[in-house]
């Protein structure tokens, strides 16, 4: 099955919620329930920081599938609220939605991207570690009481 990547538009941000909920719901019980509500925001709160920088939609037959976001931070580009439904994992939309983010970050010219996942993610891991991500000592360790560490992309000119 063929996934869309595009920039979403705002109207989509119920859904993104959506995404997001279902993605990390069979991990709630190992984040503190403060980490789960911050992973998992509600649409007002993503409505609240779109201007921070692209959000993107993985869309198949019409249905929003998967997103990320990205913020510049000052000469780097961090990846958030990645997530992908669990019915459309294991189907290239995690490495659709990374390779969008690059050719926005190298547009933009970011030399490196990064991001901050849980130990326990580790098939988000994974598709990290194979798309040419790789843990750094670089903070934050946690969040809210669950542990985190930062996984980085240094971006060839």
């Amino acid at each position: 099955m063929t996934v869309n990547i595009t920039i979403a538009t705002m109207d989509l941000s119920p859904a993104i919620a959506d995404v997001l909920h279902q993605a990390f719901l069979e991990y709630e019980p190992l984040y503190t329930s403060q980490a789960f509500a911050i992973t998992t925001p509600t649409a007002e709160q993503i409505q609240k920081r779109w201007d921070e920088g692209p959000v993107w939609a993985a869309m198949q037959n019409e249905a929003l599938v998967g997103t990320v976001s990205a913020v510049g931070k000052e000469t780097s580009l961090y990846i958030r609220s990645m997530a992908l439904l669990p019915s459309a994992r294991g189907q290239g939309v995690g490495r659709a939605l990374l390779e969008e983010v690059e050719r926005f970050a190298r547009e933009n010219a970011f030399p490196r991207m990064f991001l901050s996942t849980t130990p326990f993610l580790t098939s988000a891991i994974r598709l990290y570690e194979n798309y040419g991500f790789r843990r750094t000592e670089a903070g934050p360790h946690d969040l809210s009481g669950t542990p985190l560490f930062t996984m980085e992309k240094i971006l060839g000119r």
